[in-house]
């Protein structure tokens, strides 16, 4: 039996949060799955070690639009898949699946337009299956020696974000690791990618930022063994926040501007801190909170976790 999973929001963090759906399925019929997923979502990196998974497929550019139903189709016909499961409501996918001769299709239903991510998968998934599934990724790498001092503490600090109103202020995290580190002697990892140098720059010129590590200059994949040795990740809603709870590490996620009862409430690791005067757990992609958030309480929640 030849299993495809479907998958095509963008981001690391969304694969992240389908990983428990993709384990469930695997483990239920015994077969790793190939995955169609994009790009940006970053799986290859991320589950390179990964057993359950057989083959990552990348949804390319040339198959959107009208004439990329015909080549996507005429690619997944080639390997001859038995069932997919499509998570996702658009017709567009429906259709691919029965062009590429593919018997058993399950799919959310059609046309939804709006829905909680982990909610919809899970709900989904169980249908599917029969069985319940833990909404608690667990992101599988081959662990290596890291060589990390054991007497300090180590924290990735999640700067980057995939938009200025989803980002605190990188002289704030800068002033946060000063008050933390003459309480607890620590080092910090800057998870960012080349897009913001600038930012990792002002903090690697700071005087707690001289000894920091950045991630801007690695891949994916080589930054997994550091986030994995790490005591604690602090920083915006943003994927090295979902990667940390996959990894087991405790994130303590800042939700400015996106949905935290989405992406803030599927994980025992995740710590969230919203902005003041906003109900807690109605955050949303129009809140628009970065200058609302509580200096102290990220301070206070950073130390209570570290101790």
């Amino acid at each position: 039996m030849q299993i495809l999973i479907i998958q095509p929001k963008i981001g690391m963090g969304d694969m992240i949060i389908y990983l428990p759906y993709i384990h469930a399925i695997s483990k239920k019929y015994k077969k790793s799955v190939s995955l169609l997923v994009k790009d940006n979502s970053r799986a290859k990196e991320l589950l390179a070690d990964d057993n359950h998974i057989n083959e990552i497929i990348t949804l390319k550019k040339e198959m959107d639009g009208l004439s990329g139903i015909f080549k996507l189709s005429k690619e997944l016909k080639k390997r001859n898949f038995d069932r997919v499961f499509i998570f996702n409501s658009s017709l567009r996918y429906n259709l691919i699946a029965r062009l590429a001769d593919i018997k058993s299709i399950y799919q959310y239903p059609l046309f939804r337009s709006k829905d909680n991510i982990v909610h919809s998968a899970k709900i989904f998934t169980e249908d599917m299956i029969g069985e319940v599934v833990s909404t608690e990724p667990n992101l599988i790498i081959k662990k290596r020696e890291n060589n990390l001092d054991k007497n300090i503490k180590h924290i990735c600090l999640g700067i980057s974000a995939s938009g200025p109103t989803k980002r605190w202020n990188v002289n704030n995290y800068i002033k946060l690791a000063e008050k933390i580190n003459k309480e607890i002697k620590c080092k910090f990892y800057i998870a960012g990618g080349k897009n913001d140098i600038d930012l990792i720059n002002k903090f690697k010129n700071s005087n707690v930022g001289k000894d920091s590590f950045s991630f801007d200059k690695m891949d994916i994949k080589e930054t997994l063994q550091y986030i994995l040795g790490c005591d604690l990740y602090i920083g915006n809603d943003t994927g090295w926040a979902h990667i940390s709870v996959a990894l087991k590490v405790k994130a303590l996620t800042i939700f400015c501007d996106s949905p935290v009862a989405a992406y803030g409430s599927y994980s025992s690791k995740m710590i969230t801190v919203e902005p003041e005067g906003v109900i807690k757990g109605t955050t949303t992609h129009d809140t628009l909170g970065k200058d609302k958030i509580s200096f102290d309480e990220v301070y206070n929640k950073s130390i209570q976790i570290l101790n």
